[in-house]
């Protein structure tokens, strides 16, 4: 699953500047934007869920 949101992010960035680079594209550019921030934003969550749950095992 690492392996994957780390392609998600890596093809966010790709999309986000292949959209900036070719202006015909900026929708390619927004899309980058959003795939990007969805994909980091469930990244962060999963890893305060994860590391919240070895806090409280470990107590």
């Amino acid at each position: 699953m690492k392996i994957f949101l780390i392609v998600l992010l890596v093809a966010a960035i790709v999309l986000g500047i292949l959209g900036a680079i070719i202006e015909a594209l900026l929708w390619l550019a927004f899309l980058g934007l959003i795939l990007f921030g969805v994909t980091a934003a469930y990244w962060w969550f999963r890893f305060r869920r994860s590391r919240g749950t070895d806090v409280e095992s470990a107590s």
